[in-house]
């Protein structure tokens, strides 16, 4: 069978207070083309569709859309909740998701049977799929009261819980059936993308991979934004972002993941890369050297390495009307400021000793201070 792994759309993120929906839905017209090329038996949507567990109305139109025109390529879709969605808010749209035959699991249900999805392909191979969406550490005990736990046990960390959880869920694979996991979670020795929410991929949050049963064929992840393979019993798998969420992922390539197997055989994978809508770019050197750069349609991070002065992030802005951030590169900075000394010293000095301090001594700035100072003493 063939089966697109796919996860982390974050649509409605904003970057830098500017909307990116038009790129996001130009990444998901590209994985819907892929899609419909490669005609996978199966689609696997391992969470984070929205950035916010309050998605805008547009959001949600956005992915209730992609999410169908998935589904109508043929292909059975299965979609998990992520640490930024509002798993709640995604079991509400089970109905819809019923109807137009799409498996949609929100949050982690008491009944075990509801993250166990079976089927059939085309071509007559049966597959079984657990789906597992983001469980936060408070609800993981909570998720396993469908168990008789003793006291030692449910005072366990969180990977052993994911463990036991995984290890019933799958209980019921087969040798003739493919058996695949699909997660939203952090997995010890894998690389951050760059973009992920901090809090959910703390070491406190991390399991090993020996969690996932070694008879399983192939285990689609989302959560972490770089498209990689990990060490483990089994074929453990991030495929990244379609995207880059923000500039920290610049340099990664967004893609998705086809995989082909069957029950007697080992997975396959292919890494197919996602084109970017509008890139992102970071940028460094002097007002002189940035002047010289052809950086196209690219969004821009931009490092000036030069002394900050008045007026020099306008002149970066008139350079480069699309930077969204625009910083002093650390380098061009003194180590430390100087220790000022107040005594006798007017306000006027005492800010031209401080901008000396920190290698910003400039003269417009300081006609600025004194320009300020005098109206407000006056005032």
């Amino acid at each position: 069978m063939k089966i697109l792994h796919t996860s982390d759309w974050h649509i409605g993120k904003v970057l830098k207070g500017r909307s990116r929906l038009e790129e996001q839905i130009a990444a998901l017209a590209s994985v819907i083309d892929i899609a419909r090329r490669e005609q996978p038996d199966l689609i696997i949507v391992a969470g984070d569709l929205h950035d916010s567990p309050q998605p805008t109305p547009d959001a949600t139109k956005v992915v209730t859309r992609a999410l169908t025109a998935l589904r109508g390529t043929g292909a059975d879709v299965v979609v998990i909740g992520g640490n930024h969605d509002n798993g709640a808010a995604l079991d509400a749209l089970r109905p819809w998701a019923d109807a137009a035959e799409i498996t949609l699991r929100g949050r982690v249900s008491e009944k075990a049977s509801e993250h166990v999805i079976s089927g059939v392909t085309r071509s007559g191979e049966k597959w079984c799929c657990v789906a597992l969406p983001f469980l936060s550490q408070r609800y993981a005990v909570r998720a396993l009261e469908m168990f008789e736990l003793t006291e030692a046990q449910a005072q366990a960390t969180y990977a052993d819980h994911l463990a036991r959880l995984l290890s019933t869920l799958c209980e019921g694979f087969g040798r003739d059936t493919v058996n695949l996991v699909t997660a939203h979670l952090t997995v010890f020795g894998a690389m951050m993308g760059g973009g992920e929410r901090e809090a959910h991929t703390i070491l406190s949050y991390a399991v090993p991979a020996t969690v996932f049963p070694a008879g399983t064929h192939y285990v689609a992840l989302g959560h972490l934004h770089r498209a990689q393979s990990l060490p483990a019993p089994c074929p453990v798998r991030y495929c990244g972002s379609p995207m880059a969420i923000d500039f920290g992922e610049s340099d990664n390539t967004a893609s998705v993941t086809m995989v082909e197997v069957t029950a007697s055989t080992s997975a396959q994978v292919r890494e197919i890369a996602v084109p970017a809508a509008v890139p992102l770019k970071t940028i460094r050197g002097t007002l002189e050297q940035l002047s010289a750069l052809d950086v196209g349609e690219a969004w821009l991070r931009v490092y000036v390495t030069e002394p900050p002065r008045a007026g020099l992030r306008e002149q970066v802005q008139e350079l480069f009307p699309r930077a969204l951030e625009i910083r002093i590169d650390p380098g061009a900075l003194p180590d430390r400021p100087q220790r000022l000394s107040k005594v006798g010293k007017s306000p006027s000095e005492l800010f031209a000793d401080y901008l000396a301090g920190r290698g910003a001594a400039d003269p417009a700035t300081k006609a600025l201070f004194d320009r300020l100072y005098d109206e407000v003493i006056t005032s």
